[in-house]
């Protein structure tokens, strides 16, 4: 047996006879990923006020307690479970703080099988302004971004979370699609066409093209 596979086998075995430190090192293995997710989904109007070390911290605690529950029989493999945790944490907190409903998108999205905030167009402007040649003056780059918004609102919702989950969180095509509840193919197919419609809306909002956008990840 391969001697990773058997490291992680027996770090969960122990973390599920309660031992804390296999616990942790589980949770370390996948922390980078989970912070990465977490300011890109935390929303814009909590900024500042919550902290995605804080977000993390609650979903390990709440990761050790449910630890005994959880098998990769069920086909949910240990990462995209303690992302799950991790998002419903981030719901639960903007619910805490905003006190308002989940967005319709967020509905439709969660109603797929995600169960945690959906991408917004905002977070994925400012994601895409950074990848593009983004204008030094400050109303056409505010322009530019109402223009990228405004495109990206009128993506299928799932396209829009596709592209987030491959291109943003680099989850591999596997991931996104059992993450989706979708099939491999349809993930595949999913994603380039919204790599296609981002290369559009980028052409069309700043009036170039950058190829950064038409690089898939591996996976």
């Amino acid at each position: 047996m391969d001697a990773d596979i058997t490291s992680f086998e027996e770090l969960l075995r122990l973390a599920k006879m309660g031992d804390e430190v296999a616990m942790a090192a589980l949770f370390e293995m996948h922390r980078k990923r989970l912070r990465q997710m977490v300011q890109f989904r935390l929303d814009s109007r909590l900024k500042g006020r919550v902290d995605p070390s804080d977000v993390l911290q609650e979903a390990w605690i709440e990761a050790r307690t449910r630890l005994p529950g959880f098998s990769e029989k069920e086909e949910m493999p240990f990462f995209l479970w303690l992302r799950l945790i991790v998002g419903q944490k981030l719901l639960d907190l903007r619910r805490h703080h905003i006190g308002v409903q989940m967005r319709t998108v967020d509905r439709e999205i969660a109603n797929g099988g995600i169960g945690i905030p959906g991408a917004t167009s905002i977070a994925l402007a400012a994601q895409l302004l950074g990848y593009a040649n983004s204008p030094s003056d400050a109303a056409i780059q505010a322009e530019t971004r109402r223009r990228i918004q405004e495109a990206l609102d009128a993506m299928d919702p799932i396209d829009r979370e596709v592209l987030t989950l491959r291109h943003f969180e680099f989850l591999t095509n596997a991931e996104t699609a059992k993450t989706l509840k979708i099939s491999h193919a349809a993930a595949s197919n999913r994603y380039i066409r919204a790599l296609q419609r981002m290369k559009q809306i980028l052409s069309m909002a700043q009036g170039n093209t950058d190829d950064t956008l038409t690089r898939a990840p591996h996976g």
